[in-house]
């Protein structure tokens, strides 16, 4: 019984949302949250792309960054064409998730030695995590677009989201190419490493 009276709620729900051309579906409201909250994300990212440029210790980290602050900028008039094709003004939505990924990055910055290859690591990973928040929103948007049948702002939106991909791949590669491996170098251990603890209980074992 319950079940039934649950399907007949929706679909009245679904009959006056069909009946009202002035308000928008549910899934159409949400869709433009998203966009609201991608477009305060993006402008935010434009100020710590800034401060990670300045913050990183390698040239060549240093110029991905810059690469990714002009990718993001351009990134942002594509939103805007977004809003410009669904009718509506270009406006941000306080994005908390972004908020917290920005306070994080100042966060490592300041608890990371200056000029040393462990900061580019950890600026490396904050960085990916912002790109994986960037990933998961494009990607959902895109998948909202279509369904919406709005297939140019699909096509947009999958653009930015071919970007935010290959910017998480170059900076894997930046990361295991060397500055992982450099950074490993700086300062000793806390703990043994485990191939030195391996060769220890191997050496002890031939003795016994």
């Amino acid at each position: 019984m319950k079940s039934s009276q649950k399907t007949s709620k929706t679909s009245a729900k679904n009959q006056t949302n069909g009946s009202s051309s002035s308000e928008p579906s549910y899934l159409q409201k949400f869709f433009i949250d998203q966009l609201m909250d991608i477009y305060y994300a993006e402008n935010e990212l434009i100020k710590g792309l800034e401060l990670l440029k300045k913050s990183t210790t390698t040239e060549e980290l240093e110029d991905a960054f810059d690469v990714h602050l002009k990718q993001t900028e351009k990134q942002i008039k594509r939103l805007e064409k977004v809003f410009h094709l669904i009718g509506k003004k270009p406006e941000g939505k306080k994005c908390e998730a972004m908020d917290g990924l920005m306070k994080e990055c100042k966060s490592i910055i300041a608890e990371t030695e200056e000029e040393s290859l462990t900061r580019d690591a950890a600026l490396i990973i904050a960085a990916q995590k912002v790109e994986h928040y960037e990933i998961a929103t494009y990607g959902g948007l895109v998948q909202l677009a279509v369904t919406m049948k709005l297939h140019r702002a699909a096509e947009i939106l999958d653009k930015t989201l071919m970007e935010e991909e290959e910017t998480d791949r170059m900076l894997t590669h930046i990361a295991e190419s060397h500055i992982n491996i450099e950074a490993e170098q700086e300062g000793d251990y806390i703990w043994q490493k485990e191939e030195e603890m391996e060769s220890s209980d191997n050496t002890n074992s031939s003795r016994n």
